[in-house]
């Protein structure tokens, strides 16, 4: 019989994108894959909480883009299958940051052909392909910026300027790697290149649908639903300010504190229980 902690691991896996059994991120040993254990990539996506918490926030920034809403509206089984499309994304954040460098280098390739397939047009009649530079680099630069807030906010806030600016310079690797071009590669590139996309972005009836059913995925089990529910909530409030007003969500002071408070004391929990994750499989590989 599992004990707690064993139980709370094996919630945790049910989510995330080990879950699939498909890389092992154990082996070969030695294998550094795309970055290494002294990456800044390595630390901000090394702690799971927080990246549950950007991964959230990313995924309704990115929905702001017309044509990436569109790409996931016509193409994804997210409406059907939120927990699996989670799980997926996951799968690829894991692999590509601590994966060895052919499986990494194998799942970009897959997910390249699995761009070529993804066309069409938005609500307005204009044309989108997955694989236009343009959008991944802004599908890559919303995943990034919200991943590195909640790296500051849950994890670690005195992350120097210069490790911030050599996380947006090392992750933009895969970026380049899946056919975007110009990726913002500091903190100041991304605030500016944010600052220059937010006229394209837009909230629409679509994209309000994908926030309620975010919002009420359902959760691997019984027991997990107030952390998920508590982990959702925090995703939505670390969007920046003009993106939560897009959502037309409102915070109070009160109420931030009471949703901060919560995950730093979920997180502390996640981080006591889980013990294979993909940053630790990954240390082990390397003798870590």
């Amino acid at each position: 019989m599992l004990n707690f902690r064993d139980r709370i691991q094996q919630q945790v896996f049910r989510v995330n994108g080990l879950s699939l059994n498909e890389f092992d991120l154990s082996q070969p040993p030695g294998d550094p894959g795309l970055y290494g254990p002294d990456s800044a990539v390595w630390q901000v996506h090394g702690d799971f909480p927080s990246m549950l918490c950007g991964g959230i926030a990313a995924l309704l920034l990115q929905m702001q883009h017309p044509l990436a809403l569109a790409g996931v509206w016509d193409h994804s089984t997210f409406r059907e299958d939120m927990l699996g499309r989670l799980r997926r994304t996951s799968q690829f954040i894991a692999v590509t940051t601590f994966g060895n460098r052919a499986d990494a280098q194998t799942l970009i390739e897959r997910v390249k052909r699995i761009h070529l397939h993804i066309t069409g047009t938005d609500a307005d009649g204009v044309p989108y392909a997955a694989s236009d530079p343009a959008l991944l680099t802004w599908v890559h630069v919303a995943e990034t910026c919200c991943f590195l807030a909640a790296h500051l906010r849950y994890r670690n806030p005195h992350l120097s300027l210069a490790d911030q600016d050599r996380y947006y310079a090392e992750a933009a690797l895969v970026a380049v790697a899946l056919g975007a071009r110009q990726v913002p590669s500091s903190v100041a590139e991304v605030a500016a290149y944010l600052q220059r996309m937010r006229p394209q972005l837009r909230c629409d009836a679509r994209t309000r649908e994908v926030l309620a059913l975010l919002m009420n995925a359902p959760a691997p089990s019984w027991q997990a639903r107030p952390a998920m529910k508590a982990i959702l909530l925090a995703g939505t409030e670390l969007l920046p300010e003009w993106a939560q007003q897009g959502f037309s969500l409102r915070f109070s002071p009160l109420r931030r504190r009471v949703i901060r408070g919560r995950i730093r004391l979920i997180a502390a929990l996640l981080r006591w229980a889980v013990r294979r994750g993909a940053y630790q499989r990954a240390m082990a590989r390397m003798g870590r």
